[in-house]
Formats: C-alpha cells, structure tokens, sequence
C-alpha cells in the first residue's frame, strides 16, 4: 500500500487549495479514506472520511461547510477541496486508510503528508 499526497503550499487566509492523494498497491475501491492533518505540538486529527464508493462522507467539526472530501476510484485518487482557508488550518495533511484481519487486528496506512501553511 502506497499514498503519495500532493497540493499542499502556502496561500493566504481566505483562499483555496486542493489536495490529491494517489494511491496504489491496493484495491483502492474497496476501501473507506481518511484525511488527517497534524499541527506542529499538536495530535494527529481526523479532518474527513468518505466511503468506499463515495456516497458517504464524515467531517470534523472545524471544517465542516469548507472542505469536501471526493476520490475517483477509477483513478485510485482522493482528494481534498479547501476553501475559506484559516491559519487554524495550517498543518501537515495526510491521507490514511485501514485494514481489519479476521482476528480483528487493525492495521493502518499513511502517506508521508503534504504541508500546508495559511498566512499572509
């Protein structure tokens, strides 16, 4: 399982940007995604979570009417729209997934992250 996010940057408060995470070694349209993102000092947070083929989706509260969570499954993507950018939003963003065995041991995917910094 490989993610390699992208997209990240600087913009300033009040813009946009959108983050692809590209994914492979996996059947990417059988599983569930999650965006995370982790503050310097700060725990790693769940930012959003879209089913497997897409018709569902989970936000946090902090950027719920903000961002949208999309994927295209048939280009094993996810994505993260962002819009009305807050310096609160400043962090490094991952996309993650999970696998449950039979004997219920959890094991979880992570890509290596993309920054994003909100500052004027």
């Amino acid at each position: 399982v490989q993610f390699v996010e992208s997209g990240g940057g600087l913009v300033q408060p009040g813009g946009s940007l959108t983050l692809s995470c590209a994914a492979s070694g996996f059947a990417f349209s059988m599983y569930a995604m999650r965006w995370y993102r982790q503050a310097p000092g700060q725990e790693r947070d769940m930012v959003a979570q879209i089913s497997s083929a897409g018709g569902s989706t989970v936000y946090a509260d902090s950027v719920k009417g903000r961002f949208t969570i999309s994927r295209a499954n048939d280009k094993d993507a996810l994505y993260l729209h962002m819009n009305s950018l807050k310096p609160e939003d400043t962090a490094v963003y991952y996309c993650y997934t999970w696998t449950t065995n039979s004997a219920g041991v959890v094991t979880d995917y992570w890509g290596q992250g993309t920054q994003v910094t909100v500052s004027s």
